[in-house]
């Protein structure tokens, strides 16, 4: 992997758009490789308005792209411990929008399964980097 990432988003909506106009903000760092959609329609509209060059029609089809390093899973949340499994079983890394799961089960299943496969995955929780939650657990680490 390099570090420009190659990522993939699934999902057209709302957020997904976010995510996109972000990621094309910093295209020294990411490249918008492919987007994941349930519809040709919603696809082609989404990587047009993003000029990205890869559309699959189901999200099965991204998984499988040897090309996407990473997958931002943009889908609603009870979709979330399917896409995130399919994602990380087939050896993307993995950026997935809040909630991760619906619960804490699901959730330790996935940070199981992202180790075993050593790779990245995280929860989209933006207030983390905060500056006072970063003091807080310097403090916390501290004693």
């Amino acid at each position: 992997m390099t570090d420009r990432m190659r990522w993939a988003i699934l999902g057209t909506g709302k957020i997904a758009n976010r995510f996109a106009q972000a990621l094309n903000k910093i295209p020294e760092r990411a490249e918008l490789l492919a987007v994941g959609s349930r519809k040709q329609e919603t696809a082609d509209a989404f990587a047009d308005e993003y000029g990205i060059p890869k559309r699959h029609i189901g999200y099965e089809n991204v998984f499988s792209d040897p090309d996407v390093d990473i997958v931002y899973v943009g889908t609603p949340g009870v979709y979330h411990l399917r896409d995130v499994t399919g994602s990380l079983e087939a050896g993307k890394h993995v950026l997935c929008e809040k909630a991760l799961t619906i619960n804490a089960k699901d959730a330790a299943q996935l940070i199981d399964l992202a180790r075993q496969k050593k790779l990245f995955m995280m929860e989209a929780m933006w207030t983390r980097f905060f500056p006072i939650h970063v003091r807080i657990r310097e403090l916390l680490n501290e004693g």
